[in-house]
Protein backbone atom coordinates (compact mmCIF):
# COMPACT_ATOMS: atom_id res chain seq x y z
CA UNK A 1 0.00 0.00 0.00
CA UNK A 2 1.47 3.34 -1.09
CA UNK A 3 0.61 5.91 1.76
CA UNK A 4 0.70 9.70 1.63
CA UNK A 5 4.59 9.59 2.82
CA UNK A 6 5.62 6.86 -0.31
CA UNK A 7 4.34 8.67 -2.64
CA UNK A 8 5.89 12.69 -1.35
CA UNK A 9 8.95 10.24 -1.19
CA UNK A 10 8.63 9.40 -5.04
CA UNK A 11 7.90 13.00 -5.78
CA UNK A 12 11.31 14.47 -3.92
CA UNK A 13 12.85 11.42 -5.76
CA UNK A 14 11.94 12.94 -8.94
CA UNK A 15 12.58 16.34 -8.28
CA UNK A 16 16.55 15.57 -7.68
CA UNK A 17 16.64 12.85 -10.34
CA UNK A 18 14.57 14.35 -13.31
CA UNK A 19 16.08 14.39 -16.52
CA UNK A 20 16.69 17.71 -18.22
CA UNK A 21 14.09 17.54 -21.22
CA UNK A 22 13.15 20.79 -23.12
CA UNK A 23 9.55 19.79 -22.84
CA UNK A 24 9.52 20.17 -19.37
CA UNK A 25 10.91 23.49 -19.52
CA UNK A 26 8.62 26.33 -18.12
CA UNK A 27 8.91 28.38 -21.63
CA UNK A 28 7.47 25.51 -23.43
CA UNK A 29 4.37 25.80 -24.48
CA UNK A 30 1.42 24.02 -25.01
CA UNK A 31 2.00 23.29 -28.79
CA UNK A 32 5.61 22.00 -28.46
CA UNK A 33 4.02 20.00 -25.50
CA UNK A 34 1.76 18.15 -28.11
CA UNK A 35 4.26 17.51 -30.58
CA UNK A 36 6.39 15.69 -28.26
CA UNK A 37 4.22 13.81 -26.79
CA UNK A 38 3.09 12.59 -30.59
CA UNK A 39 6.92 12.34 -31.45
CA UNK A 40 7.13 10.50 -27.70
CA UNK A 41 4.59 8.20 -28.59
CA UNK A 42 7.49 5.47 -30.69
CA UNK A 43 10.88 7.29 -30.44
CA UNK A 44 13.34 7.26 -28.07
CA UNK A 45 13.41 10.67 -25.93
CA UNK A 46 17.68 11.37 -27.30
CA UNK A 47 15.95 11.36 -30.55
CA UNK A 48 13.25 13.50 -30.02
CA UNK A 49 14.98 15.95 -27.74
CA UNK A 50 17.17 16.74 -30.95
CA UNK A 51 14.45 16.83 -33.87
CA UNK A 52 11.88 18.67 -31.64
CA UNK A 53 13.91 21.97 -31.85
CA UNK A 54 14.13 22.03 -35.73
CA UNK A 55 10.97 21.08 -35.67
CA UNK A 56 9.46 24.03 -33.32
CA UNK A 57 11.97 26.47 -34.98
CA UNK A 58 10.29 25.94 -38.78
CA UNK A 59 6.85 25.65 -37.31
CA UNK A 60 6.45 27.45 -34.19
CA UNK A 61 2.52 26.87 -34.25
CA UNK A 62 -0.71 24.96 -35.11
CA UNK A 63 -1.15 27.50 -38.05
CA UNK A 64 2.10 27.45 -39.52
CA UNK A 65 2.08 23.69 -39.86
CA UNK A 66 -1.03 23.90 -40.69
CA UNK A 67 -0.39 25.67 -43.43
CA UNK A 68 2.97 23.37 -44.62
CA UNK A 69 3.06 21.65 -48.05
CA UNK A 70 2.54 18.13 -46.67
CA UNK A 71 6.04 16.49 -48.34
CA UNK A 72 7.96 19.18 -46.43
CA UNK A 73 6.46 17.59 -42.81
CA UNK A 74 7.59 13.87 -44.09
CA UNK A 75 10.88 15.29 -45.34
CA UNK A 76 10.86 17.33 -41.77
CA UNK A 77 10.00 14.12 -40.02
CA UNK A 78 13.23 12.27 -41.15
CA UNK A 79 13.54 9.28 -39.54
CA UNK A 80 11.44 9.44 -36.27
CA UNK A 81 9.91 6.63 -37.92
CA UNK A 82 6.18 6.07 -37.90
CA UNK A 83 5.44 8.70 -40.25
CA UNK A 84 1.85 8.42 -40.21
CA UNK A 85 2.33 10.40 -36.66
CA UNK A 86 3.46 13.22 -39.08
CA UNK A 87 0.06 13.24 -40.99
CA UNK A 88 -2.07 13.34 -37.76
CA UNK A 89 -0.18 16.25 -36.48
CA UNK A 90 -0.91 18.24 -39.33
CA UNK A 91 -4.46 17.10 -39.40
CA UNK A 92 -4.45 18.02 -36.14
CA UNK A 93 -2.81 21.52 -36.36
CA UNK A 94 -5.62 21.62 -39.34
CA UNK A 95 -8.60 21.39 -36.94
CA UNK A 96 -6.74 23.50 -34.01
CA UNK A 97 -7.35 26.49 -36.14
CA UNK A 98 -10.31 25.79 -37.70
CA UNK A 99 -12.29 24.95 -33.96
CA UNK A 100 -9.89 26.95 -32.12
CA UNK A 101 -8.32 29.68 -33.40
CA UNK A 102 -4.91 28.64 -33.83
CA UNK A 103 -4.94 27.74 -29.75
CA UNK A 104 -4.35 24.38 -28.28
CA UNK A 105 -7.15 23.88 -26.40
CA UNK A 106 -6.89 22.98 -22.88
CA UNK A 107 -9.98 20.62 -22.06
CA UNK A 108 -8.99 16.98 -22.21
CA UNK A 109 -12.43 15.96 -24.29
CA UNK A 110 -11.45 19.07 -26.54
CA UNK A 111 -8.26 17.59 -27.35
CA UNK A 112 -9.47 14.10 -27.56
CA UNK A 113 -11.64 15.05 -30.50
CA UNK A 114 -8.80 16.64 -32.43
CA UNK A 115 -7.36 14.25 -35.59
CA UNK A 116 -5.14 11.32 -33.95
CA UNK A 117 -5.07 12.34 -30.16
CA UNK A 118 -5.46 9.63 -27.81
CA UNK A 119 -6.51 9.07 -24.52
CA UNK A 120 -3.17 9.94 -22.62
CA UNK A 121 -1.58 12.33 -25.02
CA UNK A 122 -4.88 14.32 -24.49
CA UNK A 123 -4.24 13.80 -20.65
CA UNK A 124 -0.63 14.26 -21.08
CA UNK A 125 -1.25 18.04 -22.60
CA UNK A 126 -3.93 19.26 -20.11
CA UNK A 127 -1.38 17.80 -17.04
CA UNK A 128 1.84 18.58 -18.17
CA UNK A 129 1.32 22.01 -19.80
CA UNK A 130 -1.85 23.32 -18.40
CA UNK A 131 -1.26 21.75 -15.04
CA UNK A 132 -4.86 20.56 -14.72
CA UNK A 133 -5.56 17.76 -12.67
CA UNK A 134 -6.13 14.14 -14.47
CA UNK A 135 -4.36 10.56 -14.12
CA UNK A 136 -2.31 10.38 -16.98
CA UNK A 137 -1.04 6.90 -17.73
CA UNK A 138 1.51 5.07 -20.08
CA UNK A 139 3.48 2.23 -20.22
CA UNK A 140 5.82 2.98 -17.62
CA UNK A 141 3.05 4.11 -15.49
CA UNK A 142 1.21 1.07 -15.72
CA UNK A 143 4.28 -1.33 -15.02
CA UNK A 144 5.14 0.87 -11.62
CA UNK A 145 1.03 0.81 -10.30
CA UNK A 146 1.50 -3.25 -11.36
CA UNK A 147 4.17 -3.75 -9.58
CA UNK A 148 4.28 -1.59 -6.34
CA UNK A 149 0.70 -1.35 -6.00
CA UNK A 150 -1.06 -4.81 -6.89
CA UNK A 151 2.15 -6.80 -6.69
CA UNK A 152 1.79 -8.21 -10.13
CA UNK A 153 5.65 -8.19 -12.22
CA UNK A 154 3.80 -7.22 -15.29
CA UNK A 155 1.45 -4.94 -16.36
CA UNK A 156 -1.94 -6.82 -18.32
CA UNK A 157 -3.00 -5.14 -21.21
CA UNK A 158 -4.43 -1.70 -20.88
CA UNK A 159 -7.77 -1.22 -19.51
CA UNK A 160 -10.06 1.74 -17.97
CA UNK A 161 -9.15 0.47 -14.53
CA UNK A 162 -5.69 2.14 -15.17
CA UNK A 163 -6.76 5.87 -14.86
CA UNK A 164 -8.89 4.83 -11.85
CA UNK A 165 -5.60 2.53 -9.85
CA UNK A 166 -4.03 6.31 -10.64
CA UNK A 167 -6.02 8.63 -9.63
CA UNK A 168 -6.32 7.08 -6.62
CA UNK A 169 -2.96 7.89 -5.63
CA UNK A 170 -2.69 11.57 -6.87
CA UNK A 171 -3.28 14.36 -3.88
CA UNK A 172 -6.17 16.71 -4.14
CA UNK A 173 -3.51 19.49 -5.16
CA UNK A 174 -3.11 20.35 -9.15
CA UNK A 175 0.24 20.87 -8.73
CA UNK A 176 1.12 18.32 -6.47
CA UNK A 177 -0.62 15.34 -8.52
CA UNK A 178 1.12 16.95 -11.45
CA UNK A 179 4.57 16.54 -9.75
CA UNK A 180 3.67 12.83 -8.98
CA UNK A 181 2.37 12.28 -12.54
CA UNK A 182 5.49 12.88 -14.07
CA UNK A 183 7.65 11.04 -11.32
CA UNK A 184 5.46 7.82 -11.81
CA UNK A 185 6.40 8.02 -15.40
CA UNK A 186 10.10 9.17 -14.94
CA UNK A 187 10.65 5.39 -12.23
CA UNK A 188 8.91 3.48 -14.54
CA UNK A 189 11.25 5.09 -17.36
CA UNK A 190 14.46 4.73 -14.98
CA UNK A 191 14.35 2.60 -12.34
CA UNK A 192 11.48 0.47 -12.83
CA UNK A 193 12.17 -0.73 -15.76
CA UNK A 194 10.58 -3.71 -17.97
CA UNK A 195 13.74 -6.13 -18.10
CA UNK A 196 15.97 -4.80 -15.44
CA UNK A 197 14.50 -2.76 -12.36
CA UNK A 198 16.96 -1.21 -10.21
CA UNK A 199 14.86 -1.96 -7.02
CA UNK A 200 17.47 -0.79 -5.10
CA UNK A 201 17.69 2.80 -6.18
CA UNK A 202 13.44 2.96 -5.43
CA UNK A 203 12.67 6.04 -3.83
CA UNK A 204 9.62 3.44 -2.84
CA UNK A 205 10.61 -0.14 -2.64
CA UNK A 206 9.81 -0.36 0.98
CA UNK A 207 6.18 0.44 0.07
CA UNK A 208 6.58 -1.96 -2.99
CA UNK A 209 3.78 -4.99 -3.35
CA UNK A 210 5.60 -6.94 -5.72
CA UNK A 211 8.98 -6.38 -3.30
CA UNK A 212 7.33 -7.32 -0.59
CA UNK A 213 5.89 -10.90 -2.66
CA UNK A 214 9.04 -11.68 -3.35
CA UNK A 215 8.72 -10.47 -7.15
CA UNK A 216 6.10 -12.98 -8.52
CA UNK A 217 5.79 -14.32 -12.30
CA UNK A 218 8.43 -12.20 -12.97
CA UNK A 219 8.89 -12.51 -16.87
CA UNK A 220 10.68 -9.71 -18.01
CA UNK A 221 14.54 -11.12 -17.62
CA UNK A 222 14.07 -12.28 -21.12
CA UNK A 223 13.86 -9.52 -24.04
CA UNK A 224 10.44 -10.52 -25.90
CA UNK A 225 11.09 -11.47 -29.23
CA UNK A 226 10.43 -9.03 -31.63
CA UNK A 227 9.78 -9.43 -35.53
CA UNK A 228 13.10 -8.89 -37.86
CA UNK A 229 12.93 -5.62 -39.60
CA UNK A 230 16.18 -6.57 -42.57
CA UNK A 231 14.04 -7.63 -45.33
CA UNK A 232 10.51 -6.80 -44.02
CA UNK A 233 7.62 -4.76 -45.38
CA UNK A 234 8.50 -1.96 -43.16
CA UNK A 235 11.98 -1.47 -44.06
CA UNK A 236 10.97 -1.66 -47.58
CA UNK A 237 8.15 1.17 -46.87
CA UNK A 238 11.37 2.95 -44.96
CA UNK A 239 13.29 2.45 -48.36
CA UNK A 240 10.96 4.21 -50.65
CA UNK A 241 10.58 7.34 -48.19
CA UNK A 242 13.70 7.71 -47.90
CA UNK A 243 14.15 7.87 -51.44
CA UNK A 244 11.39 10.11 -51.78
CA UNK A 245 12.54 12.19 -49.41
CA UNK A 246 15.45 13.07 -51.37
CA UNK A 247 13.75 14.06 -54.26
CA UNK A 248 12.00 17.31 -55.60
CA UNK A 249 9.39 15.66 -57.45
CA UNK A 250 7.86 12.51 -58.52
CA UNK A 251 9.80 9.21 -59.25
CA UNK A 252 8.57 6.93 -62.63
CA UNK A 253 7.33 3.26 -60.92
CA UNK A 254 9.47 1.72 -62.99
CA UNK A 255 12.72 3.18 -61.82
CA UNK A 256 11.07 2.45 -58.55
CA UNK A 257 11.61 -0.86 -59.23
CA UNK A 258 15.49 -0.81 -58.72
CA UNK A 259 14.56 0.81 -55.00
CA UNK A 260 14.15 -3.20 -53.65
CA UNK A 261 15.03 -6.78 -54.91
CA UNK A 262 11.37 -8.44 -54.18
CA UNK A 263 8.84 -6.68 -56.83
CA UNK A 264 6.16 -7.89 -54.74
CA UNK A 265 6.53 -6.69 -51.41
CA UNK A 266 7.98 -3.59 -53.12
CA UNK A 267 4.06 -3.44 -54.23
CA UNK A 268 3.15 -3.96 -50.99
CA UNK A 269 5.34 -1.04 -49.79
CA UNK A 270 4.01 1.34 -51.95
CA UNK A 271 0.15 0.14 -52.12
CA UNK A 272 0.51 0.20 -48.38
CA UNK A 273 1.96 3.92 -48.16
CA UNK A 274 -0.55 4.86 -50.39
CA UNK A 275 -3.62 3.74 -48.33
CA UNK A 276 -1.93 5.70 -45.34
CA UNK A 277 -1.88 9.29 -47.50
CA UNK A 278 2.23 8.63 -47.18
CA UNK A 279 2.75 8.28 -51.01
CA UNK A 280 0.60 9.55 -54.17
CA UNK A 281 0.37 7.27 -57.44
CA UNK A 282 -0.71 8.65 -60.34
CA UNK A 283 0.27 8.44 -63.85
CA UNK A 284 2.88 5.69 -63.81
CA UNK A 285 4.79 7.78 -61.15
CA UNK A 286 4.97 7.81 -57.25
CA UNK A 287 5.77 11.24 -55.31
CA UNK A 288 5.29 12.48 -51.47
CA UNK A 289 1.82 14.15 -51.31
CA UNK A 290 2.18 17.94 -51.74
Amino acid sequence: MLRPADLDALAGWYREHARDLPWRHPDFDAWGTLVSEIMLQQTQVARVRVAIEAWLERWPTPAALADAPTHEVLRQWGTLGYPRRALRLQDAARAIVERHGGVVPRDVDALLALPGIGDYTARAVAVFHFGDRHPVVDTNVRRVVARAVHGQGEQGPAARRDLADVEALLPGDAADAGVLSIALMELGALVCTARAPRCDACPIADACAWRAAGYPAYEGRRAPRQARFAGSDRQARGTVLRALRGLDGPIAEAEAAGLWPDAAQLERALASLAADGLVVREDGSVRLPH
